[in-house]
């Protein structure tokens, strides 16, 4: 897994890397439905492949719930890190826990995303 910064995040897709050239990119919501106001106000935004990462490919977002979870996981520790919350406090502002009930905070780096094997 490879470390992705803030400006890798507004220029390549946060799950595969690619640039969009080929499959334009995406604002996905992490949070979205009521809470997509909340994604915005707290920078969970992330960029997606349209077709492949996004919309329609096996490990898209919005087709894969392993994917979906992953980001949820990913989207709530960056706004517990960024916002200084606790899970209870995350739980008060979007309604729910996506963390699992044993999960621990990491000393890890930043902005740290997942990456799908390109095929």
């Amino acid at each position: 897994m490879r470390t992705k910064t803030a400006k890798d995040l507004t220029c390549e897709c946060w799950l595969c890397g690619r640039n969009g050239c080929g499959d334009p990119l995406d604002a996905h919501h992490i949070f979205g439905g009521a809470n997509r106001k909340l994604s915005d106000r707290y920078g969970l935004v992330v960029p997606l492949c349209h077709k492949r990462c996004h919309e329609s490919g096996p490990d898209a977002v919005h087709r894969n719930a392993e994917t979906a979870q992953r980001l949820h996981e990913w989207g709530q520790e960056k706004a517990m890190r960024e916002q200084g919350w606790s899970i209870e406090d995350f739980r008060r502002v979007f309604g729910r826990n996506y963390l699992p009930l044993d999960w621990e905070p990491e000393a890890a780096p930043e902005e740290a995303g997942f990456q799908v094997d390109p095929e």
